[in-house]
């Protein structure tokens, strides 16, 4: 049975829309950017704020309770309904540590039935001093030589992952390449199944 590594944020959730319209956007009405026009993610070039602005609003979304009510995406979850059995899913996610807690618990609520390990790497902050085993996604995956399939929307998680010897499929968004819909990856993973 092979293993399957879903990141959470932007593939199993819609946290980057949620956030910069439910936080930015209404803390910053002036503010007039998309969810399509994040063609980078840090977005704080485009959302015209300094990186450290734009973390501590992503935290606070993180920390006031808005994550636990994200949505699972509709398709991923059907897919995992009807196909999720067929292999063995983890998560992978980079988040702050301050916050990982609560991602864990969103994991668990919307797909603990099939995803039965949550694994996170800090996204560092200024504020927290961490044990250092290891800083990227990659470094992780290496350790744990386990994973065959990594689901991803960051294109450099997925190169590395790749020079690992580990099929990446990157979801499409508008920071990265990929033209892949929510469809054509669960396309991807049942073929590989």
């Amino acid at each position: 049975m092979i293993t399957i590594a879903w990141d959470v944020d932007d593939v199993l959730n819609d946290l980057m829309r949620r956030w910069l319209v439910d936080k930015w956007i209404f803390e910053h009405p002036g503010c007039k950017v998309s969810l399509e026009q994040i063609t980078q993610n840090t977005p704080e070039g485009i959302i015209n704020s300094s990186k450290e602005e734009y973390f501590l609003s992503l935290d606070a979304f993180r920390l006031s309770g808005e994550y636990l009510k994200l949505k699972p995406d509709p398709e991923i979850r059907a897919w995992f309904e009807k196909f999720g059995s067929q292999a063995r899913h983890m998560a992978l996610t980079s988040v702050p540590f301050k916050a990982a807690h609560i991602s864990a618990d969103w994991v668990m609520r919307n797909f603990g039935k099939w995803i039965r390990s949550f694994n996170f790497v800090p996204s560092l902050r200024a504020e927290e001093s961490l044990p250092d085993y290891g800083r990227t996604k990659a470094d992780y995956l290496r350790w744990l030589d386990k994973v065959d399939v990594l689901v991803e929307d960051s294109q450099e998680n997925i190169c590395q992952a790749q020079e690992l010897g580990i099929k990446g499929i990157l979801l499409g968004k508008p920071w990265n390449k990929s033209k892949l819909s929510v469809k054509e990856i669960l396309g991807e993973i049942n073929k590989i199944l």
